[in-house]
């Protein structure tokens, strides 16, 4: 979300920080005094001092491009109302029901033209401005920036252009999964636009970032991509550049060039212990922002495909457990009914290994590929069961706004029967504690020093089967974790439901002391 000039709320702990907003920090330092001892060279031929040809140069790549990289300006507005506690109205007045004698009076004298409102109705609204970057990719004019920077504008969106000329645009689509947004300048000419790149920056390869870092429109920083594939927790399909070019707030939206002067990325997030650039930035990768934008430009929303399955990694004590060779593919935890899956047979325990011939790395590059398929299309899904591989094929639906289940666990205060202490985990069935439900076992309590808890497990999660097997009492998940030891098992597949999430958790035969 962007950040506004109304009320900044400095966070102190290290984060990764959206950049839509603008905020003027002193940055400065005193030099201390540094004796360098000259160089003294005895050679005859002495090395040549560096020069700028043997130095990286990116003059001609910003000329070109920079034209098409704007400043975007927001009008914001915020409720006091956002301030106050529960049950509290304006600036901390108390909320009134209906026919209370003090909803009377300020009713009446409302009425009678006097200065008062009802606290209820009372909306005390601060205006302020969020600001950020952006980059043209039409000649017709849309632009690209993150969808935190414009998504609580009021009106059109002002965008200063290189020249320094100001025009207003309309925001055409948003999408909050990716933090994208598409915009239409309203005033008809032949803007400078630039052009995404075909093929991945590598691991090392230079980038620029061009954009409005504190309010400072038209600044160029320079760097390399550090890592790809980055999760940082910002979205169910982050797959992140990781870039050390410095960027900063109101960088959001940016664009990051190659040195081509196409774009590779769209600068989104930076992790900071202050909130400045500490060469740690996140940038969408170009094959995402292609994807979303002409969505957003042909309908103004993103539909992805959606398959009904939670799933998790595969772990090397998973792979153990199930027999499999390796840990690849994605962990088919639950299967939710009536959904693509259910209906094409894919069951709990499950492990999906590709996807039209496509291997699956794991989870997230699973959910990135079926979103992007799109609602009803037909694909063709390998899995494996019981150590043999099968293929079903799934029409996909439109994925949910939202997905939840129907009941939560219970927990239960007391402490159930006791696995053998190095597990620390006490159990009971679930029937046995209240608003558990009828099946499986209760995770009672757990010691925290416990090979359970090392594994994950927490009071209140319900074991729904042990190896494979449904479980309704402590013993069944005892004698499934002596029978995993007789066979020489590393691990016993629990299938775990916790809260509204289902998932397998991989408990050792015999955990450490």
């Amino acid at each position: 979300m962007s950040e506004s000039l109304l009320n900044p709320k400095p966070n102190k702990t290290v984060r990764a920080a959206l950049l839509g907003a603008v905020a003027v920090l002193a940055l400065g330092g005193a030099l201390g005094a540094v004796n360098i001892a000259p160089q003294i060279t005895t050679s005859a031929h002495a090395e040549a001092p560096l020069t700028n040809a043997s130095m990286p140069s990116f003059a001609d790549t910003i000329q070109r491009v920079r034209g098409a990289v704007v400043s975007v300006k927001v009008n914001i507005v915020e409720s006091a109302n956002d301030e106050a506690g529960p049950g509290q109205g304006p600036q901390g007045m108390p909320r009134l029901q209906p026919g209370d004698p003090l909803e009377r009076f300020f009713r009446r004298f409302g009425e009678e033209g006097l200065p008062f409102q009802m606290p209820n109705q009372r909306q005390q609204q601060r205006r302020g401005i969020a600001q950020g970057s952006g980059f043209i990719i039409s000649a017709d004019g849309y632009v690209v920036t993150n969808n935190h920077v414009v998504k609580n504008a009021r009106g059109d969106v002002s965008l200063t252009l290189d020249g320094g000329k100001t025009v207003t645009a309309k925001v055409i689509g948003t999408d909050e999964k990716t933090d994208l947004a598409l915009l239409k300048i309203n005033e008809a000419g032949s803007y400078p636009f630039v052009d995404f790149a075909a093929n991945a920056p590598r691991v090392g390869d230079w980038v620029v970032a061009i954009g409005n870092p504190f309010g400072l429109g038209g600044t160029v920083t320079a760097g390399i991509v550090s890592a790809r594939g980055r999760d940082i927790g910002a979205g169910p399909y982050d797959d992140f550049l990781q870039i050390d070019a410095p960027v900063n707030r109101g960088n959001s939206g940016g664009p990051t060039f190659d040195t081509n002067g196409q774009v590779v990325g769209v600068n989104t997030a930076i992790y900071s212990p202050s909130g400045g650039s500490v060469g740690i930035g996140f940038a969408i990768p170009s094959s995402t922002v292609k994807d979303v934008v002409a969505a957003l430009r042909d309908k103004g929303v993103v539909a992805r495909g959606y398959i009904g399955v939670q799933i998790q990694p595969v772990t090397a004590e998973i792979a153990d457990s199930l027999g499999l060779k390796d840990n690849r593919g994605a962990l088919i935890a639950e299967t939710q009914p009536n959904t693509p899956a259910a209906k094409a047979g894919l069951k709990s325990g499950d492990v999906i290994v590709s996807v039209d011939g496509q291997n699956v790395d794991g989870p997230r590059d699973l959910s990135r590929r079926i979103a992007a398929y799109g609602p009803e299309h037909k694909v063709s899904v390998a899995y494996l069961r019981s150590g043999k591989e099968m293929t079903a094929n799934v029409v996909l639906e439109a994925l949910p706004d939202q997905q939840r289940a129907d009941a939560r666990p219970g927990r239960d205060n007391g402490r159930g029967e006791q696995l053998d202490q190095k597990f620390g985990l006490s159990l009971a069935p679930a029937s046995a504690v209240p608003g558990a439900g009828k099946e499986g076992v209760v995770v009672a309590d757990v010691d925290p020093d416990g090979a359970g808890a090392r594994m994950g497990l927490r009071s209140g999660d319900v074991i729904l089967e042990a190896a494979g097997q449904p479980v309704t009492r402590p013993s069944e998940v005892s004698a499934a974790l002596a029978a995993a030891r007789k066979d020489g098992r590393k691990a016993v597949l629990l299938r775990v439901k916790s809260g509204d999430n289902t998932r397998f958790v991989a408990l050792v035969t015999n955990p450490a002391s």
